[in-house]
């Protein structure tokens, strides 16, 4: 028997991520969900990594084997990062599979999967986190707390904006209304059989 078919609720989805950033900031990283939110919480403690690594490869006293490393290191995640969106994608099939709703192909679809649309979300939740952290600098003038109290409502609006999306899509989507698939994103630089770079070398 079927069970009753329910979307994912996004503002829950939004809630974990907002306040895993803040704790991760202050405590060690730490996946404490189940089912859904859990890979959630995993695509975005890539996102978290990536983010900080980014930074680092920024540094201008980043020496070249530092800024090797650390460039390594965000291919890695990147890979990591990409490849759970396609796993968060799945687990919406699943979802679905279970509930007995069919993925009829005639139905439209949308640009941006689901997946996606939560890694957008994840990101937006570190740069909001981030420019938080400007608003508190000791050393920035007035102006600089200006533009980025700017910077930080429009951060917000977007947010919004992409978070209400999202539960439309869900709904449509477990409601029979739109399809759903995941999109397999096929990254060629880290495959050593794909990329010349490497395969070329040996």
């Amino acid at each position: 028997m079927s069970s009753t078919p329910v979307a994912p609720n996004v503002s829950q989805l939004t809630k974990l991520q907002i306040e895993t950033v803040k704790r991760w900031h202050s405590e060690p990283i730490e996946n404490t969900y189940s089912g859904f939110e859990a890979q959630v919480c995993q695509q975005h403690e890539h996102n978290f990594r990536l983010w900080h690594e980014e930074d680092t490869a920024r540094s201008p006293s980043a020496t070249d084997s530092e800024i090797a490393n650390v460039k390594r290191a965000i291919d890695r995640l990147n890979q990591a990062r990409n490849d759970m969106i396609e796993k968060l994608d799945d687990a919406i099939t699943e979802m679905l599979c279970d509930a007995g709703i069919a993925l009829a192909q005639s139905k439209p679809i949308n640009t941006e999967t689901p997946g996606s649309a939560i890694d957008r979300l994840s990101i937006m939740s570190l740069r909001l986190f981030h420019y938080g952290e400007q608003l508190e600098r000791e050393d920035a003038d007035a102006e600089h707390k200006r533009k980025v109290a700017e910077r930080i409502a429009l951060c917000e609006q977007q947010h919004g904006d992409l978070s209400n999306s999202l539960q439309e899509l869900l709904d449509d989507i477990f409601a029979g209304r739109k399809q759903h698939k995941t999109y397999r994103q096929m990254k060629m630089y880290n495959d050593a059989s794909l990329n010349p770079a490497i395969y070329k070398s040996k």
